[in-house]
């Protein structure tokens, strides 16, 4: 849910300064385009890294969860066969 306000908010904010950019130009048209095309390159410049941030975190998260999880199986696992070797014996100690 954050990632995506951070999307909105860049993308709204890109389109008021660029609205704002033309209505206030004291240039003439050619140098106010190229100054919003540059503006405009840069919230894309900055939307391209706060994504790849994203992505980044995100894969670090589910890295570590995975682990996590392959940890917790391997514990039940063993702790499963523990089990099963107890019973084994109390059924072979029964069945004497």
């Amino acid at each position: 849910m954050k990632a995506q306000k951070v999307i909105l908010v860049t993308m709204a904010s890109a389109a008021v300064g660029a609205a704002l950019g033309i209505l206030f130009a004291p240039h003439k048209g050619s140098k106010t385009r190229e100054k919003i095309s540059k503006k405009g390159n840069d919230y894309l410049d900055g939307f391209e890294e706060k994504f790849n941030e994203f992505v980044d975190n995100a894969s670090k998260k589910f890295e570590n969860l995975k682990g996590e999880a392959a940890k917790f199986a391997k514990n039940n696992i063993e702790a499963a066969e523990d089990i099963l070797y107890e019973a084994e014996d109390v059924i072979d100690e029964a069945a004497k």
